[in-house]
């Protein structure tokens, strides 16, 4: 997904897949991403509507180098 400036954008099954089998970015769990985000730890989401919520792939990209 791309949001205005050609930014790539992740959705949370991107990062954190329901399949345990599927490759994750992020090595946690669901509940775990989303009280590091109320927490303000993670990086906070653009909402693109009521129900779609996405993170830029350089804040992911910043988050993962800083070693979370």
């Amino acid at each position: 997904m791309s949001f205005g400036n050609s930014e790539i954008l992740y959705r949370i099954n991107d990062l954190i897949p329901k399949d345990k089998d599927q490759p994750r970015i992020l090595p946690m769990s669901r509940s775990t991403w989303w009280q590091g985000v109320k927490e303000g730890r993670f990086p906070q989401p653009i909402k693109l509507g009521p129900r779609t919520t996405c993170w830029r792939k350089s804040d992911i990209e910043k988050l993962l180098k800083q070693g979370i």
